[in-house]
């Protein structure tokens, strides 16, 4: 943690909404004219798209049925430390991108599925921001939940997280359901050992819980809505939150304990706004008295 360099990380799983909260802060960023140094969690994956194509398909003939991007094997968990450790320390980092799509990829003439060279985290940024699958990691040789001031989890339960990633995936990327419930099932010994211990690190989780009917996800046609939903936000220290201004201010919530609010779905983002801007405030409030 650091008061002149203070780090704000979202973790989640692939489909869990993460993007959605990312939208949240650039709107608060925008607004309080925060200038942020942005890391992106797939950048530090260790193969390229065709790389782990290839290194999937060895791992599978030698018998690995559980090869994913959730485990140390395929992320460089030591280098995103190293990346949170220096900005926390000075700064300063290393940081790279991962280009997703033709479009990203045009601006660097490369091709998607490819990472850009490392470059250095640029300078005068008042706080870094992480969003990616890592962000609260701790294992025997990292600990890298230890260094975000403020570290948000955004956890589905697990029937609205697959029927997200089905959606995504196969509306947008072209894949087949078969093809992304094995992907589900290769990445389940990772989800359990490598995602869902991080959310017993993060200082506030954010799950969507539908109240539609989602028992057998691999058959649903849509995504519940937000206003199919209820959010529950769970703080791990709910010291100075003033739960009972949220209550008067986001209709139809309630607490369902001490440290517990749950919202309308389609209030997560107001709620989000009224939670994390104060945050945003005292952590530059801090920095500036540091100085």
């Amino acid at each position: 943690m650091s008061i002149c360099h203070p780090i704000i990380a979202i973790t989640g799983s692939s489909g869990a909404g993460t993007t959605s909260v990312t939208r949240t802060f650039d709107n608060i960023f925008r607004r309080e004219k925060v200038k942020a140094a942005v890391i992106e969690g797939d950048s530090f994956h260790r193969y390229d798209r065709k790389e782990m194509k290839q290194k999937a398909a060895e791992a599978e003939a030698a018998g690995n049925k559980h090869f994913s991007h959730f485990g140390p094997e395929n992320n460089l968990f030591a280098e995103l430390e190293s990346l949170f450790a220096n900005y926390a320390a000075s700064g300063t980092g290393k940081r790279r991108k991962y280009l997703h799509d033709p479009e990203e990829a045009a601006p660097y003439h490369q091709e998607p599925g490819t990472f850009t060279p490392w470059e250095d985290v640029p300078p005068d940024t008042d706080l870094l921001f992480y969003e990616g699958l890592h962000g609260a990691v701790v294992t025997d040789t990292v600990d890298i939940a230890k260094h975000p001031d403020l570290l948000v989890g955004v956890v589905p339960v697990i029937n609205l997280e697959w029927i997200q990633k089905l959606y995504r995936d196969k509306k947008m990327r072209g894949y087949s359901t078969e093809a992304v419930t094995d992907t589900i099932l290769r990445r389940m010994p990772d989800y359990v050992h490598y995602i869902c211990p991080q959310f017993e690190h993060t200082h506030v989780n954010f799950q969507r819980v539908p109240m539609v009917d989602t028992s057998n996800p691999f058959i649903a046609r849509d995504i519940p809505s937000p206003d199919e939903s209820m959010v529950v936000i769970r703080f791990a220290n709910p010291k100075g939150i003033d739960f009972p201004y949220l209550r008067s201010m986001i209709d139809g919530s309630f607490m369902s304990r001490a440290n517990t609010i749950v919202v309308p779905g389609g209030k997560m983002e107001l709620a989000m706004q009224m939670i994390f801007t104060p945050f945003v405030w005292r952590m530059l409030e801090r920095k500036k008295k540091a100085a």
